[in-house]
């Protein structure tokens, strides 16, 4: 693999350990939004680590098992469709990351964010790093994990409600996808409050 593309550490001043998270899945039409946080060691690289979107599937694969087995600590967090519909997409998107930041069996003492909001409620210190899956080395793990993770989870609802192409799509509004929401209708995992899907709901008089 290349050198790492990122190679920064989290801001000195945060006290240690600090976690990274980031998350998959805000603008599909269909399916969960997942997150995941990434506590790593002072310093640590990965060969061809980098925001997970600018990895080809084959890449992030392989980055997976390694950040797994490298990592101090690592763990994913779910929004269900259900969720999102609720309490809408972003506020789902700060639940799986709580969630995710939850399940690290090692507590981080700070968090550092891909965006430009920090996790409401969340206790300790955090960071919030626009484009950070492309600066920080944590930030990119989580990226690569929790689009690993949703992928698979993706293909799994392909078989459940064939003929939509979540499998190629991963619920992402793409011509095929608009396509097949036009002519098969909106599924269970269709997130109903989101534009196209809502519209489609409407024409039909669905009751999902």
């Amino acid at each position: 693999m290349k050198p790492s593309l990122v190679l920064a550490d989290p801001d000195p001043s945060l006290p240690r350990p600090v976690a990274g998270v980031d998350e998959a899945g805000r603008g599909p039409l269909a399916g969960p939004v997942v997150a995941a946080a990434v506590l790593a060691p002072d310093g640590w690289t990965l060969g061809g680590l980098n925001d997970s979107k600018k990895l080809t599937a084959l890449k992030r694969q392989a980055l997976e098992d390694e950040i797994k087995g490298s990592c101090l600590s690592w763990a994913i967090g779910v929004a269900t469709q259900e969720e999102i519909d609720s309490i809408n997409i972003l506020q789902a998107t700060f639940l799986a990351m709580r969630r995710a930041l939850e399940g690290l069996s090692i507590v981080p003492k700070a968090v550092v964010v891909d965006g430009n909001r920090t996790i409401p409620d969340w206790p300790t210190t955090q960071l919030a790093v626009v484009e950070g899956d492309g600066k920080i080395a944590s930030i990119a793990a989580a990226s690569v994990l929790a689009k690993t993770c949703r992928d698979r989870l993706m293909v799994e609802q392909d078989a459940v409600w064939p003929g939509y192409g979540f499998a190629v799509h991963m619920g992402y509004p793409t011509p095929s996808h608009l396509k097949a929401l036009w002519e098969l209708g909106p599924c269970p995992i269709h997130r109903k409050t989101f534009g196209p899907v809502r519209k489609r709901i409407e024409e039909l008089r669905m009751d999902l």
